[in-house]
């Protein structure tokens, strides 16, 4: 679902169920939860909800996975030199 809203822009939810196999009650949860998450917002068009994804959340948890990993990596490094001496 992210996937698509990030793709494909904004997106309702009657477009996110066609062709997923899902059902529009569980589309509609899911939605609530990454909107409650902060993943999604959502805006009214008429009598349609539209859904966008807010990529800037998902922006800083990849900024600090990686700084996450980069100690590791250190870590890392340093045990191999430590156990190579």
């Amino acid at each position: 679902m992210l996937k698509r809203l990030a793709s494909e822009g904004p997106l309702s939810i009657q477009t996110l169920t066609q062709g997923s196999g899902v059902t529009r009650q569980a589309v509609t949860k899911h939605l609530d939860v990454l909107a409650h998450a902060g993943l999604v917002n959502d805006r009214r068009d008429g009598r349609e909800r539209l859904f966008e994804l807010d990529a800037e959340p998902l922006a800083r948890a990849r900024h600090d996975l990686d700084a996450i990993s980069a100690g590791w990596d250190r870590a890392l490094e340093r045990l191999r030199r430590q156990v190579e001496e």
